[in-house]
């Protein structure tokens, strides 16, 4: 029998996801007529023959993260930098701020009935290889610091701790990316590490935390037609 709090959960993904498909759709026909006169958008080739660092390749944005279940709640944000290094490959740098939330249970069903909460903050890298224009596989190396804060409804009392873990998020997703202009995309993805202190595991037990992103990249010089 499915619980309240799943079907909250899932109820809450469900809206995420439409919303972002209804943005993406939009998105992708404003990209495309705006694109429509571009031959060869998804090209590294900036038409001069030049070879070594390409400025309009160079990018800045980032995406919100969106982790559930029927208990628990995680959300963040990933300011990125990076670079397309060719038409299939795009790596950089990413900053993570995550915060992470947790129900008691008095059922005693999934916890001892403890309100868990964490923040955490740190930086990695990621690089996404594009075998197709619309789909890419991610791989995102990351360490974190979290700060935790639980309190044991019985008796109200309250602890604070703090750890350090690494992640490594591997992911897949669908976008649409135009070298030298703009990019978006929408992305699920889990923590291949067994780390017990990662923000992406559910801290009792232990249990990966599906990831889902959603995100757009801007060229810092784009390109003329």
């Amino acid at each position: 029998m499915m619980t309240k709090n799943a079907f909250v959960g899932n109820s809450m993904v469900k809206n995420f996801l439409l919303a972002m498909a209804i943005l993406i759709a939009g998105m992708q026909e404003g990209m495309a007529q705006h694109m429509r006169d571009r031959p060869n958008t998804y090209s590294d080739d900036n038409g001069s023959g030049e070879t070594g660092f390409k400025k309009e390749n160079l990018f800045v944005g980032g995406g919100l993260s969106l982790g559930f279940s029927g208990y628990d709640f995680n959300v963040g944000v990933t300011p990125e930098i990076g670079y397309s290094l060719n038409k299939y490959l795009d790596a950089g740098v990413v900053v993570n701020i995550n915060y992470y939330s947790e129900r008691p249970d008095p059922q005693l069903y999934y916890n001892d009935n403890t309100r868990y909460r964490s923040f955490n903050y740190g930086a990695g890298v990621f690089a996404r290889f594009w075998p197709v224009r619309f789909l890419f596989l991610q791989v995102q190396p990351e360490y974190n610091i979290i700060e935790y804060n639980t309190k044991y409804i019985p008796t109200g009392e309250t602890a604070t701790a703090q750890t350090q873990a690494a992640s490594f998020l591997l992911g897949v997703g669908y976008g649409q990316r135009f070298i030298g202009q703009s990019s978006y995309f929408l992305s699920i993805s889990f923590d291949a590490l067994n780390n017990p202190g990662s923000p992406y595991r559910d801290p009792y037990s232990g249990v990966a935390l599906p990831v889902i992103k959603a995100g757009f990249d801007f060229y810092l010089h784009k390109k003329r037609g």
